[in-house]
């Protein structure tokens, strides 16, 4: 069911008054996907699942136990990717891996060296 002119109206009011209040939480919010929220858990998944398999190598060599703890922190990992592409789908899946192809990965995956960059600049005014 559509929305009134008088809905329209005040719904269109609202918005402007949170662009108003606080701009860079509203630029914030309008550029957070799903995707771009699963893209993050998986890169991090990843990561602590690479050196998870480090520590298995690693911890074989001192203890058993450790080892083990090792091996279940590559298993939650694994367990965090297969859960994140699931909320991805088919069609989020295809979307990341042709943005893959075009070249805008880095756009999508939070701009963390850009966020470095920055910081760098700064700190060496």
């Amino acid at each position: 069911m559509p929305l009134s002119d008088d809905e329209q109206r005040i719904l269109h009011e609202i918005e402007k008054e949170f662009y108003d209040s606080d701009p860079e939480f509203a630029r914030e919010v309008g550029e957070t996907t799903l995707y771009k929220h699963a893209l993050r858990n998986i890169k991090w998944a990843v990561i602590i699942g690479v050196a998870g398999l480090v520590g298995v190598v690693a911890a074989l060599q001192v203890h058993f136990g450790l080892a083990f703890v090792a091996f279940l922190t590559m298993f939650v990992c694994a367990v965090v990717i297969e859960r994140n592409l699931r909320k991805m789908g088919k069609a989020g899946f295809q979307k990341v891996t042709g943005q893959v192809r075009s070249g805008q990965m880095r756009a999508n995956m939070g701009g963390f060296s850009e966020r470095m960059r920055n910081r760098l600049r700064k700190d060496d005014l």
